[in-house]
């Protein structure tokens, strides 16, 4: 298993994207998101969004 950046969200994109990608069975993560609320730089460090590689294409097609 190889994780492989889907995409670059803001933080509350992020976790709705990370939402949608799991209900329909696709496993995802963001990561990153806490570093920003550590910063105090929450809305300008972007949250990336990871799946399997073997996913990539179907996590593409779900955001389409």
């Amino acid at each position: 298993m190889s994780l492989v950046e889907l995409g670059r969200f803001n933080r509350n994109e992020a976790h709705i994207v990370v939402a949608r990608l799991e209900a329909d069975g696709i496993p995802a993560i963001a990561f990153d998101g806490e570093t920003s609320i550590g910063e105090g730089s929450w809305f300008l460090i972007p949250v990336r969004v990871m799946v399997d590689e073997d996913d990539l294409d179907d996590a593409r097609a779900a955001l389409a």
